[in-house]
């Protein structure tokens, strides 16, 4: 699929202090409560940390599960749902229709979607594509890309 691009960001993350700054940053945006947005990047980037931080900011209390095994852990939050998808071990497209997943897309929520390639031809165009680049030590280039006009008004 070729995504238009509205605009974009580049961020730089020093530590894990400035990806919880940004994650605050993106969880006051009204936009954000029906967004769909994609985490991308190699393993150990942080897609999870994000997401979480994200979470966190959002209102989740207690224990957030990482979606690995799950492939997607719902949070009934304040302000919404949020779905938190990780599509690393998804292989089948059948996957796919038998948990609904069609039926969450189409509905109300935030959703994030870590390894979001993994189900291409399956999720619907992202709001925010965030492209996270591992540097030296906890360095991290951040990019956050806007594929709709919802995606313009979460850009920073």
């Amino acid at each position: 699929m070729h995504l238009t691009i509205l605009g974009n960001r580049t961020l730089h993350w020093a530590d894990e202090a400035d990806c919880e700054a940004d994650a605050r940053a993106l969880a006051a945006r009204p936009a954000l409560r029906d967004a769909f947005v994609e985490l991308h990047g190699p393993l150990g980037a942080g897609k999870t940390t994000f997401a979480r931080h994200l979470l966190r900011a959002l209102g989740a209390a207690g224990r957030i599960k990482s979606p690995t095994y799950a492939v997607m852990e719902p949070y009934e939050l304040p302000g919404g749902t949020v779905w938190h998808f990780d599509f690393y071990r998804f292989n089948d497209a059948q996957e796919w229709e038998d948990a609904g997943f069609r039926d969450v897309f189409a509905s109300r929520g935030l959703k994030l979607a870590e390894w979001p390639e993994k189900a291409a031809g399956l999720l619907p165009a992202p709001d925010l594509r965030v492209d996270i680049e591992p540097l030296e030590h906890e360095a991290r280039r951040v990019t956050l890309a806007a594929c709709t006009p919802r995606g313009l008004e979460l850009l920073p």
